[in-house]
């Protein structure tokens, strides 16, 4: 794929990425977005996209359970469950009483992490409702994958215990969830809008590369950009192979403690 550089050359960024895979990427929703143009995400469109940008798994959620049919939605998701996808149930925040009841069945049925999408259901950090989906989640020993703004989204999982990982973490707001993170071990963020010149390696400096997981939200966004960020890092190389899967393999996939 060719870029522009901003000088109106063109270069060759798969030739930067190299040979940087992705063994599982924490952000891949299936599903539309019904209020927005952009791809139809069916799910074998979906996978094929990743597998273009070598992308070998990914845990992802649905749109229809996250926007419309919690239940239907997280089942039909279930199903598909294989190697390269890794089911991640999601909520509605909107009912908190209906939320724990689904988190219930969610970890009986041997999911492992939820999804919260309090931007696309119109739920502040400050509601109730937030706070006690995230204290059920944490009981239950879930991984959190949750959108909205880290600076105020930190603080309905703060003092939990709990396995967090924001997924809309901005460079312009890494500070704050630097700061954030650092009282909380379990706090963990991903990388897909950290594309500032040393946004990784100052999260890493400052927390560990252990807390950074890669992230696309394909098909909505563009998975080369996070990739071509990582590739081109000053990281170590077992830092970025932790950082393009390994964090999100021990998260996701092992048995927690």
């Amino acid at each position: 794929m060719a870029i522009e550089d901003g000088s109106g050359i063109p270069f060759d960024a798969w030739r930067l990425v190299g040979g940087l895979e992705v063994a599982l990427d924490v952000d891949v929703l299936f599903g539309a977005y019904p209020d927005r143009d952009g791809p139809p995400g069916a799910p074998d469109q979906v996978l094929r996209l990743l597998g273009e940008h070598r992308i070998r798994a990914a845990a992802v959620a649905s749109l229809r359970a996250g926007l419309f049919d919690v239940r239907s939605g997280n089942d039909e998701l279930i199903a598909r469950a294989a190697p390269e996808v890794v089911p991640v149930g999601a909520v509605d925040l909107r009912d908190p009483i209906g939320a724990a009841r689904e988190l219930e069945r969610l970890a009986a049925g041997g999911v492992r992490a939820v999804r919260l999408f309090p931007d696309e259901q119109g739920v502040e950090a400050g509601f109730p409702s937030v706070r006690h989906v995230a204290r059920r989640a944490a009981r239950l020993g879930l991984v959190m994958l949750t959108g909205g703004d880290v600076r105020r989204f930190w603080q309905p999982f703060a003092g939990l215990g709990a396995t967090v990982v924001f997924l809309d973490t901005h460079f312009y707001h890494l500070g704050d969830f630097l700061v954030a993170a650092a009282d909380e071990p379990g706090f963990h963020t991903s990388t897909r809008l950290l594309n500032s010149p040393d946004a990784l390696e100052l999260a890493a400096a400052e927390l560990g590369a252990d807390r950074l997981l890669y992230g696309s939200r394909a098909p909505h966004y563009e998975p080369l950009v996070p990739l071509l960020r990582l590739a081109t890092s000053g990281l170590k190389p077992e830092e970025i192979a932790a950082v393009a899967g390994g964090n999100a393999e021990r998260l996701l996939r092992r048995p927690q403690s």
